[in-house]
């Protein structure tokens, strides 16, 4: 067969060298229906429109389906026990499970009392479905965009583990591979080392629809900057900063060792490390957006700074506050624009906001499980180095109605 190069924009006409490991399978767990609806769409979308000289071969049985998703559930008796239960045959498939372990939208009945599931219902959930697969399948990947207990990923005294312990579950019950996005410390990996973990970013994203958005970005030093809000996502930002040929500043926290606050030491002040930031539009990128607190601190710091635009990214939106200070925040000025991917649960009231920016991972997570049931590598989905540029080089050329076109 022939391949092309590198087509990454249209899934549809990307013709890929390899036969599958096996017919493929899909499983969204209700936690993930809708994305798992969208992914689908664009599998079949492209399987339809591939052309394929092999049509006939027993090897590309179930290549073209009039969809992948197979029919899952997760009933609970009214103890609120629960099990998996898979509805077709997966024997021989390469099985692609993905859930969203923070969508709390999600509810069981518990002797009559209405629950909302927390992260350790969906991994249960997730752990169910895997089990009826029973052993079944050729291969299993697990999609998991926000990875289960990826905040407590180290040891600090006596406590537990979580990320790890969950991991090696997974491996223990035969996932072979592991898929996530801006892990919170992608070295929790270490812990499986022999098997597949792949840690996804989305800084394209980001890129992408912040550029579809705005008209009169000037992208250069003196007039934007990368800011990473710790010193955790030092990383990211350099990476982005880096990619984009900015300047790079970044915030730590100055927190109070003397009192634990909620399980953790309170944060006495945001302190500034870079260049200046004066009259310059800023990305501030984070892995995620639990309360929004330390977001609007650093916000407010920017402003104090005599920054321009501020806009606030982060891969994973958890707002467990709420939106009211983000929208007394956007009323202050204190920032323009808060992109968020839809890789988990969004409040609905979200979509609504002026201020809102969504990037859709869709189509992305559609091409990793494409290419990886042709057993491809994905490296070059994973280094978006030259989508970026790309995007930036046709933004100047041709304005931002241009990016419509790119996926």
């Amino acid at each position: 067969m022939e391949t092309t190069e590198n087509n990454v924009n249209l899934g549809e006409t990307k013709i890929l060298e390899t036969i599958p490991v096996g017919p493929l399978g899909l499983i969204s767990l209700k936690s993930s229906e809708a994305l798992g609806q969208k992914v689908d769409a664009y599998l079949v979308k492209w399987r339809e429109k591939r052309a394929h000289e092999h049509k006939s071969n027993l090897a590309l049985t179930g290549y073209q389906r009039e969809t992948f998703l197979l029919d899952c559930c997760n009933p609970r008796f009214g103890s609120g026990e629960g099990k998996g239960l898979i509805k077709s045959s997966v024997r021989g498939d390469d099985i692609y499970i993905l859930l969203d372990v923070l969508n709390h939208s999600i509810t069981y009945s518990l002797r009559g009392q209405i629950n909302h599931m927390s992260p350790d219902d969906h991994f249960q959930d997730l752990k169910r479905v895997i089990g009826a697969v029973g052993g079944k399948a050729r291969r299993i990947t697990v999609i998991m965009p926000f990875l289960y207990e990826s905040r407590q990923h180290k040891r600090t005294g006596r406590e537990s583990l979580d990320c790890a312990m969950a991991l090696h579950e997974l491996i223990n019950m035969g996932v072979e591979n592991i898929l996530t996005f801006d892990a919170h410390d992608p070295r929790v990996q270490n812990a499986i080392p022999y098997k597949g973990f792949e840690n996804i970013p989305t800084t394209y994203q980001f890129v992408k629809n912040i550029l579809r958005r705005v008209s009169d970005l000037q992208i250069d030093s003196q007039h934007m900057m990368i800011l990473s809000p710790d010193e955790g996502g030092t990383q990211r930002a350099v990476y982005m900063a880096n990619v984009l040929g900015l300047d790079m500043g970044i915030f730590y926290k100055r927190r109070d060792y003397s009192q634990i606050v909620n399980g953790r030491n309170p944060i006495v002040a945001h302190e500034y490390l870079g260049p200046s930031v004066e009259g310059k539009d800023i990305i501030i990128l984070d892995d995620m957006i639990s309360s929004g607190d330390s977001m609007i601190d650093v916000a407010t710091e920017l402003k104090k700074r005599n920054a321009n635009r501020v806009f606030v990214t982060a891969s994973f939106g958890l707002f467990t506050d709420g939106l009211k200070k983000f929208d007394e925040a956007y009323e202050k000025g204190l920032f323009d624009y808060v992109v968020i991917t839809n890789l988990v649960y969004l409040p609905p009231e979200l979509l609504d906001r002026p201020y809102f920016i969504m990037c859709d991972m869709s189509k992305y997570i559609a091409l990793l499980i494409d290419t990886l049931n042709h057993d491809e590598s994905i490296s070059h989905l994973l280094n978006p180095i030259k989508r970026i540029h790309k995007i930036v080089r046709r933004y100047y050329e041709n304005g931002r109605r241009a990016l419509d076109t790119i996926a």
